[in-house]
């Protein structure tokens, strides 16, 4: 099953949904459908209010393989049910869409220009649950803030550390070193974080990886990046611009496709009927996957 789902996240035409809001972002993210913290009083409400909208996207009749290839989901996700089945396996067995799960702790505060992810002091136990919930692959994000070429490389070896324990726990890693789209020397960063990927690259066996980044400054800018033979796919985060412009700036990027949050979800409201819910989707979706095949 691994190889087939590796050759279709290499190969199909599409791009991933990213679902996988955590504690922190949640409120904001429930305050864009139209959920506003006076509205509940608890975590545990508050995570049953992100579950349900979530399962409102993937149960949606536009949200399927036909223009997605997979999803990002949080742990709570993960442990919950769509429909009668655990999300993972209706994701795959219902939607045809892989299923990808946020593994990091958060980050650390800034320090030489970038936020490195907090120790994964809970990452064995969580590959082991996720092996359980046939989980595809595994998401983990850290910030660069500024070109400052000591604090990006510890940004690259600390993902590709961890990413290398979890390719050999048997789970596909996304390696997520955000450049700040507002960083007044974003295409700096991005020239340095590039010279750093590359030089980890080198280095490989035969693990696998996909690279979540930016969308860059300059169109192809990570081409050697996306046909190096250890990397399965290239995907680009919407970082904040809206979804007209994260859209826009992806379609001059030929074989990076999305994994967008915000521009995916950014119209979709809780008073919506179905109808109209479906119809909004829709419309995000398909202009995301027109910009992915480019």
């Amino acid at each position: 099953m691994i190889k087939k789902q590796i050759n279709l996240m290499k190969n199909g035409e599409g791009f991933i949904a990213a679902l996988d809001q955590s504690g922190g972002s949640t409120p904001g993210a429930l305050e864009d459908y139209g959920i506003t913290e006076a509205e509940y009083e608890t975590e545990e409400e508050m995570f049953d209010l992100i579950h349900a909208m979530r399962t409102r996207v993937i149960t949606s009749p536009s949200f399927s393989s036909k223009n997605i290839l997979g999803a990002i989901l949080f742990k709570h996700t993960m442990n919950n049910k769509m429909e009668g089945k655990y999300t993972a396996d209706y994701l795959w067995e219902e939607k045809g869409v892989l299923p990808i799960l946020k593994v990091d702790q958060g980050t650390e505060n800034k320090k030489n220009g970038v936020q490195l992810m907090k120790p994964m002091t809970k990452l064995d136990d969580l590959l082991e649950e996720a092996g359980k919930y046939n989980i595809f692959g595994t998401k983990m994000r850290s910030i660069i803030h500024s070109a400052n070429p000591k604090g990006i490389k510890e940004i690259a070896a600390q993902q590709f550390e961890y990413g290398k324990k979890i390719y050999e726990a048997g789970f596909i890693p996304i390696l997520e070193p955000e450049v700040n789209i507002k960083s007044d020397d974003k295409l700096k960063s991005e020239k340095i974080l590039k010279e750093e990927i590359i030089k980890q690259l080198q280095d490989l066996d035969d693990e696998k990886y996909i690279f979540k980044l930016s969308i860059p400054s300059e169109a192809n800018f990570y081409k050697e990046i996306i046909e190096h033979p250890n990397v399965v796919r290239v995907v680009a985060l919407s970082g904040g611009y809206s979804q007209e412009a994260a859209v826009n700036k992806l379609s001059e990027n030929h074989n990076m496709i999305a994994s967008f949050s915000r521009a995916l979800l950014q119209k979709l409201h809780v008073d919506q009927s179905d109808e109209e819910f479906d119809k909004v989707l829709k419309d995000a979706v398909v202009k995301i996957y027109k910009a992915s095949i480019t």
